[in-house]
């Protein structure tokens, strides 16, 4: 992967960016993303934001041997502080990190979105944060898409203003991959419910705790929701 081409996940979150955004893409690392939209014509300016020295670093050189120092704003920032108001941002990028933890970044600089149309995530694991984020925040959830790569599975959210109200398997699993019901979803899932039943026979074979008890019961209900969904 480099700044001319991407892995297919980011190529994935790069294909929700429409034309003449400008982006701010959140934990850039190597600002690979940012780079690729430039270099394609895609937008004419982005922000790379990196908490880290190093990979801001990286974003930096990266940048400057691409040539673009001038289209591509590299900042040294926590989550969305990275973005200033004279940037004018409307599309913000943050992928491969958890859901929790992007939910965590949207929360904590909210105050930054206010311009910004649309949010283009995408959480390694628990994708559910990110909805509970996008309901309480009013925001709404306009596109969803799950991909394989090197043997792992990724989702990516899209976000747009607005109020939407979701059930708790829409939740859990998205409200749109749900309905669409694709190879990889199924596949994904079926891994989540092996899983979740290894841990469950492991939990009830354990001394019985209130904790213990707790936690069965979250995977009995997740169970539940996911096995409606799959049909099983």
């Amino acid at each position: 992967m480099n700044t001319e081409r991407l892995s297919n996940r980011l190529a994935a979150v790069a294909a929700f960016v429409e034309k003449g955004a400008i982006v701010a893409d959140i934990g850039s690392d190597h600002a690979y993303l940012p780079c690729f939209l430039i270099h394609t014509g895609q937008v004419q300016h982005a922000v790379a934001g990196e908490v880290a020295k190093g990979p801001y670093d990286s974003a930096v050189r990266n940048v400057r041997r691409e040539g673009l120092a001038d289209a591509v704003t590299v900042r040294l920032a926590d989550g969305l502080l990275a973005i200033e108001e004279s940037d004018a941002v409307d599309t913000v990028t943050i992928a491969g990190m958890g859901g929790p933890l992007i939910a965590t970044i949207l929360e904590n600089g909210k105050q930054r979105l206010t311009h910004v149309k649309r949010i283009i995530t995408q959480p390694n694991i628990h994708a559910k944060a990110i909805r509970e984020w996008a309901v309480h925040n009013d925001w709404k959830i306009t596109d969803e898409q799950i991909l394989q790569e090197d043997g792992k599975i990724y989702e990516i959210i899209v976000l747009e203003k607005g109020q939407a109200t979701y059930d708790d398997v829409e939740l859990l699993v998205g409200p749109l991959l749900s309905t669409e019901k694709s190879a990889v979803f199924l596949e994904k899932w079926e891994r989540e419910l092996s899983e979740w039943h290894r841990v469950l026979d492991s939990l009830e074979k354990a001394e019985k705790t209130e904790a213990i008890r707790i936690k069965s019961e979250q995977l009995k209900e997740q169970i539940n929701l996911v096995g409606k969904v799959l049909a099983i």
